[in-house]
């Protein structure tokens, strides 16, 4: 297993659960761009606590799914921080489509993310390639729990663009395996409540049908990014952290009729 210390990272999606995931790798002395697109004064926030402890810390405006964003902010990193060993992508919206809804637009808004994922993968990793070592670089990508044999209803366009993700993470893996680049992905199950929901409704629509009854831990994941991080001979995983959410399915007894 490699050292993080010293070594540089980009971390899509810096708030919510992504700032946790910047914290932990902080802890390790990676030095981190954060990108955001909309949450400017969240990651400014972040970025002031993590240098006051002793952080490298710099941000950047970045909308992954445009192709000259992302070849910007992989250049402005390696600018400001010299190298590039590691990329983790949480960046994603969450949009609800009933399927009374759906239509191109909806399709369109939910594919930014593959698209966005794919783009940097793509360019994350061209970077990569001019690292020494057996182990040049890390992609981490992020999907969903149900984005594979259980998706839940309401969600086609956001499911499908995580299921290609699942997928895209092991052709990446195969792609970039010669170059010394690992590629992984981790699988949320409900993380961190959403600002806009109750927490009886968390509790009783959401975390009672997890077999473990309780949240995924964010800093469980942040850990296990670390641990893919570290790591020199994982690639091409799927790693569920989900509180067993996956083993019992969407479960349709109640919603049958209701589209």
């Amino acid at each position: 297993m490699i050292s993080l210390r010293g070594k540089s990272a980009i971390i899509f999606g810096s708030k919510r659960l992504g700032a946790i995931v910047a914290k932990r790798l902080s802890l390790e002395g990676v030095n981190l761009t954060l990108a955001y697109r909309n949450s400017k004064k969240q990651v400014s926030h972040l970025q002031r606590e993590l240098i006051a402890k002793g952080g490298n810390v710099e941000i950047l405006r970045c909308d992954i799914s445009s192709e000259k964003d992302v070849i910007s902010a992989v250049s402005e990193s390696v600018n400001h921080m010299g190298d590039l060993q590691f990329i983790v992508n949480l960046a994603s919206e969450f949009p609800r489509t009933p399927y009374k809804s759906l239509n191109g637009e909806s399709w369109d808004r939910a594919m930014e993310a593959a698209k966005g994922n794919y783009l940097v993968t793509l360019y994350g990793s061209r970077q990569m390639m001019g690292n020494v070592g057996k182990t040049k670089g890390h992609i981490v990508m992020f999907g969903d729990w149900a984005a594979g044999e259980t998706p839940y209803l309401h969600y086609l366009p956001y499911l499908t663009s995580k299921a290609s993700i699942s997928f895209m993470n092991k052709v990446f893996a195969l792609e970039l395996s010669s170059q010394g680049i690992l590629v992984n992905a981790i699988a949320p199950g409900p993380t961190i409540r959403p600002e806009e929901m109750s927490k009886e409704i968390w509790d009783s629509k959401v975390i009672s049908k997890t077999p473990l009854g309780r949240e995924s831990s964010a800093e469980e994941i942040a850990e296990l990014v670390v641990i893919l991080l570290k790591s020199e001979t994982i690639t091409g995983e799927m790693i569920r952290v989900d509180s067993g959410r996956h083993l019992s399915g969407e479960g349709l007894s109640n919603r049958r009729g209701k589209m």
